[in-house]
């Protein structure tokens, strides 16, 4: 079952937070009255996820684990489905996974989903009220101001942040070594930096960074052509690109063309994480 009524809206960063966040972000969907699961498809960013409503689990050995609010998505290396029912609402954080940790002042890890214990959780119930009285704005500027409070108390690192705006802007195609020379880095420097703060090397972020970038192309325009957005996107060829794609997605890149084709003649929404 899909959700319905979905309402999906964005919010940019303060110009002093965009090396670190994305973007803030507001969704409410109605799932029905029967537990129902949703999927959330690999991206190159870790969310931060504040959750109203029936709640939020995630299926651990065949049993469903409830999630508290908020919990952390990290990197993802292929599909994961949470499940809730009926009315479920979430304000998240979208950020870089090179900055995730050191803002919330945690170890970097690899898991998945993250459960974790921080004063960011008192907020829950100030967006609660929030988001009981549809104060959406209100909510978004609570956990802005939030951020910008502890962004002022860290120390940034130049090297990480040259590194990762070299890899957006090349939508993940960089080679290591090209990111390392526009972070003015050596490779070994840049690669233990960067397994520090996120728990991953460059190149699973830039995997990951490359695969959103042609799947988000896909969902856009499904009649794309394969070899084109393979050359296109970095890959060596579209045998490369169709191997990559589904190991991070679970499909090829011609079935989830043709999923997105369909979704969009029914009016359909792409996942209930909608992820840009």
């Amino acid at each position: 079952m899909k959700a319905k009524n979905i309402i999906h809206q964005e919010f940019e960063p303060p110009e002093e937070l965009r090396d670190s966040i994305k973007c803030f972000w507001y969704n409410k969907s109605d799932f029905g009255e029967t537990e129902t699961s949703f999927e959330v498809i690999p991206d190159g960013y870790a969310e931060i996820i504040f959750h109203f409503g029936n709640g939020c689990s995630i299926s651990q050995i065949g049993v469903l684990q409830k999630l508290p609010s908020p919990f952390l998505v990290g990197l993802l290396n292929q599909p994961v489905h949470f499940y809730t029912k009926e009315n479920f609402e979430i304000i998240a954080v979208r950020c870089f996974p090179w900055t995730v940790f050191d803002l919330l002042g945690l170890s970097s890890n690899k898991n998945k989903v993250h459960v974790f214990e921080h004063p960011i959780a008192e907020l829950q119930p100030l967006l609660h009220d929030c988001i009981k009285n549809n104060n959406i704005e209100e909510a978004i500027c609570l956990i802005k101001q939030y951020f910008l409070n502890i962004q002022s108390k860290i120390s940034t690192d130049s090297l990480l942040f040259k590194a990762g705006a070299a890899m957006r802007k090349a939508n993940g195609s960089l080679p290591v070594n090209k990111i390392a020379d526009a972070a003015h880095s050596t490779v070994r420097t840049l690669e233990r930096k960067f397994k520090q703060s996120s728990g991953h090397t460059v190149k699973d972020v830039s995997g990951l960074m490359r695969f959103e970038q042609v799947r988000n192309t896909l969902w856009l325009h499904p009649d794309s052509n394969f070899a084109e957005l393979a050359i296109e996107s970095g890959y060596t060829d579209q045998a490369h690109l169709s191997k990559e794609f589904k190991k991070y997605s679970g499909t090829t890149p011609a079935k989830f063309a043709r999923k997105a084709k369909a979704d969009h003649i029914h009016n359909s929404n792409f996942v209930a994480f909608l992820q840009s």
